[in-house]
């Protein structure tokens, strides 16, 4: 199996850095700036043992790659960038295997349209990149947890083939038929992404403005009928095997804010609790005011921490 890490930023960086290190067969897909140094100089892996710099093979778009049988993708960008990626894979690829190591809910049924082997990943994994050429992997020894099962629901050969590539490479990874209940209790955690890309990390009203947004997005769910992983499920998964050992900034819309890509992934999390509220009459004030403000942001250039929890949390009435 070849592994094609497409969006090879903080997530997708660091699942191919450490799929090499480990002996496999690795082709990067990424752009501008970052493509250009990790062509030049190779990619430069922070970890809590150190920093090393692998001489992974990448290209800025798929069309640069000699397609095999045996390729499976990783689509690892943000959602809001997803649909142009799928179009240009799809034009030179459109029978590979396709694994969404994304957050969101919406990403798999994207690719479904276009590809009929499609795999959805819930991503548990600590990582930052900040600047051009260069990841940073928080936890050690286990990297991540990466579960994963076939789109929309069931397990195959493939499914069980890339876990087991993973589990090589120090991921955790477990084959499971229901993977999308998984991926909505994710969905629910990463509501308060957009708090802490707002407000930062350290805002001590944030917590309870990320309480608000997650209670608003579980009567959703409830509402909208969605099965999802219960938290004592989600915390028996996740137990105490991510050990994060590098501190971060904070997580991917964190990270969105902090290098001024001018997108945020705010539709695709909290925007996916109002999109399901609308449809099931259910009201979303808390997540929809974060949506704003978000996108707001990232339209701005604002840098993380712009804005303090206590004044979005006066907006609410």
């Amino acid at each position: 199996m070849r592994v094609v890490v497409y969006g090879a930023g903080a997530v997708g960086g660091v699942i191919g850095a450490r799929l090499f290190q480990h002996g496999h067969e690795v082709v990067l897909v990424a752009r501008g700036p970052h493509a250009a140094a990790l062509r030049e100089h190779g990619m430069r892996l922070v970890d809590p043992d150190g920093e090393t710099t692998l001489p992974i093979n990448t290209v800025d778009a798929p069309d640069g790659i000699a397609w095999r049988a045996d390729d499976v993708v990783f689509m690892t960008m943000k959602t809001q960038d997803a649909t142009r990626a799928l179009d240009a894979l799809a034009a030179v690829a459109p029978d590979t295997a396709v694994v969404c190591a994304q957050n969101g809910v919406q990403n798999e049924r994207m690719a479904l349209r276009r590809f009929a082997r499609v795999y959805a990943m819930c991503v548990m994994l600590p990582a930052s990149h900040l600047e051009p050429g260069v990841v940073a992997a928080s936890s050690a020894p286990i990297t991540g947890l990466l579960d994963l099962g076939r789109y929309p629901r069931g397990v195959d050969d493939t499914a069980n083939a890339i876990a087991a590539v993973l589990q090589s490479a120090t991921f955790e990874s477990i084959v499971r038929p229901d993977i999308m209940r998984w991926k909505y209790t994710k969905l629910l955690m990463n509501l308060g992404n957009a708090v802490e890309a707002l407000c930062g990390p350290e805002d001590a009203d944030g917590a309870e403005l990320s309480r608000r947004a997650r209670s608003e997005g579980a009567a959703v769910l409830r509402a909208a009928g969605v099965d999802a992983a219960t938290q004592e499920e989600d915390r028996e998964r996740r137990g105490d095997r991510l050990q994060p050992k590098l501190a971060r900034g904070g997580g991917s819309s964190w990270q969105s804010l902090r290098r001024g890509t001018g997108t945020i992934e705010t539709n695709y999390l909290n925007g996916e609790i109002v999109l399901l509220g609308r449809m099931n009459n259910v009201a979303t004030p808390v997540n929809a005011m974060l949506q704003r403000a978000a996108n707001a942001a990232a339209r701005a250039g604002k840098p993380p921490g712009s804005v303090r929890a206590a004044e979005l949390l006066a907006s609410l009435g």
